[in-house]
């Protein structure tokens, strides 16, 4: 008998199991890779809404969901929304012999609520198992710069003033060692009051952190004795939400001093930056991690639709043709491209074996990973640029010799150049060119979308083409003039300049990993000028009237 998986229970099905797990502080890069197993074998997830969206898309599809704070007729109208009893809903979908996770900020461990229900499990017979995580008191420091240790090794104390006693607000005034206080943005500066009446000095360092290891992190450093002043002279304003969970640092070794060459998250060159990509997520998905990886908020907005050719039947006869050995080659220049042969495919019950003894090309990674995927490794894909160009930079001259069949596939969009056609004609080879799809103006984003990209709501926006530009305009309206706008190249440049937008980035390459990394040196540059003139660093946002700010340092 093989040994059971990581990803299964000892615990037989019918009985149902329950699984306590970590979700972190609010970064879904945290989650361990023992929470995402437990996450894709459960039948229902059970989480508190502030790490709802972290764990969720590791759920498997039609995961129940079932949510812990309602809102009913009378809760409403009282403002005051109904929290349901979690104990009672983990067991009962336990009870029913399913696979219950149950999602908790941080380390579940340090949960006294989980700790209730893990009892109750108990007391009810139901088996379950508990998967750690990084703990809020524990990760949200390491993301602000701020380390709660030295070489010295300095007394390191946790104390939750929400719900700390006399007794302990005491013994945290007579210590003289790093106190992690978890409080919120409304009851830190009476914290902060309340450590000093208990014996802590008022010049004691302090450091304050909102929305920790998110792109919404936000820290303040000040003393026990003036953090007050710092939020009023900041105008720091709670959210209109409701409260906001903090991690304050208290302690000589949180010194302000040492944040500046330690905070190392705040200080990514796009951090927090709302970035408009006019691409599908399926599109965009390597460019907007690339972007994320600079502290970024992506956001996703199709500007083109795809659709089926008009008339199906030259691509119907090129697909016969692949089959029956009509061709040498077949070249994917989009992911679109391999979209609609994989879709043919399968109409006629075939898959990634019809390509035997077919040479293969592919420009760019995500069309080479989407062939990948369908079961097909390319054989060749551009070693330069990823365009036609470079295609045709890397493509052998026909070779009567070499080649016993002198017939390219080239499956694209109806408006696609002519420029790899020219080029493997010149090549010698023969081109079976096919609308595969068609590309029209997508529909109009959300409203909320529009006026954010109207009322400078985002902080760029990356143009890839000058299609992108032509359409988004059409579709959403002109980015507001506090927007940085950036191209991939001179082309897409002069389409955004004849539409009224102010160019701020070039690539220095036609290519959207090196858009990207222009933008990044943009907003590097732009943050350094800031700090030199000793100014507070904005996101572009924040510099259209009425923008709501926020001293970050």
């Amino acid at each position: 008998m093989s040994p059971t998986s990581s990803t299964t229970s000892a615990f037989p099905a019918a009985s149902g199991h329950v699984t306590f797990l970590g979700a972190g502080p609010g970064d879904p890069g945290l989650l361990t890779l023992r929470a995402v197993e437990a996450l894709a074998a459960a039948d229902v997830l059970i989480a508190e809404p502030e790490v709802l969206d972290v764990v969720r898309s590791h759920a498997r599809t039609g995961v129940d969901t079932p949510q812990l704070t309602v809102a009913d007729e009378a809760s409403t109208a009282a403002g005051v929304p109904v929290i349901r009893d979690a104990a009672n809903l983990v067991m009962e979908a336990a009870r029913s012999g399913r696979r219950v996770v149950r999602a908790i900020t941080g380390d579940p461990g340090l949960d006294g609520s989980a700790a209730e229900e893990m009892l109750a499990c108990a007391s009810a017979g139901i088996p379950f198992e508990v998967v750690p995580g990084v703990a809020t008191a524990v990760g949200v420091p390491a993301y602000a710069g701020v380390p709660l240790r030295d070489k010295a090794g300095a007394d390191v104390r946790f104390l939750d003033a929400r719900t700390a006693s006399p007794r302990c607000w005491t013994e945290a005034g007579a210590s003289d060692g790093i106190l992690v206080v978890s409080a919120t943005l409304e009851t830190v500066s009476a914290a902060a009051a309340e450590l000093v009446t208990a014996g802590r000095k008022p010049d004691t360092p302090l450091t304050v952190t909102v929305a920790g290891t998110t792109t919404r992190q936000r820290t303040w450093t000040a003393t026990l004795g003036t953090i007050a002043q710092v939020f009023k002279q900041g105008k720091v304003l709670p959210s209109p939400e409701g409260h906001q969970p903090v991690i304050a640092v208290v302690g000589e070794h949180s010194a302000a001093a040492r944040r500046d060459e330690l905070a190392w998250f705040e200080s990514k060159p796009l951090f927090g930056w709302r970035v408009l990509v006019p691409r599908t997520k399926e599109q965009a998905a390597s460019l907007s991690e690339q972007l994320r990886s600079y502290g970024a908020v992506p956001h996703e907005v199709p500007t083109i639709a795809v659709e089926p050719p008009r008339t199906p039947q030259q691509m119907e006869r090129a697909v016969k043709g692949l089959v029956t050995g009509r061709y040498e080659w077949i070249a994917f220049t989009s992911v679109n491209a391999v979209k609609a042969v994989r879709e043919k495919f399968e109409e006629y019950g075939l898959d990634a074996r019809a390509f035997a003894g077919i040479k293969v090309a592919a420009v760019g990674e995500q069309t080479a990973a989407a062939l990948v995927e369908f079961g097909v490794k390319p054989d060749l894909v551009p070693s330069g640029e990823q365009s036609a160009a470079g295609l045709l930079e890397d493509w052998p001259p026909y070779d009567p010799v070499f080649d016993p069949i002198d017939r390219v596939f080239l499956p694209r969009a109806d408006i696609a150049t002519e420029t790899l056609v020219a080029g493997l004609i010149e090549l010698g080879w023969e081109v079976d060119d096919v609308t595969a799809y068609r590309t029209v103006r997508a529909s109009p984003p959300p409203a909320d979308t529009r006026e954010a990209i109207k009322g400078g709501g985002f902080d760029a926006v990356l143009f890839t083409s000058s299609s992108t530009v032509r359409n988004l305009v059409g579709i959403a309206g002109k980015p507001h003039n506090v927007t940085v706008i950036a191209c991939i190249g001179p082309a897409t440049a002069k389409t955004a300049e004849e539409h009224g937008l102010r160019v701020d980035v070039l690539s220095p390459e036609p290519s959207v990993s090196k858009l990207a990394e222009a933008l990044a040196e943009y907003g590097a540059a732009r943050r350094e000028a800031a700090k030199s003139a000793g100014e507070a660093v904005f996101r572009p946002s924040e510099r259209r009237p009425g923008a709501r700010r926020r001293r970050t340092t």
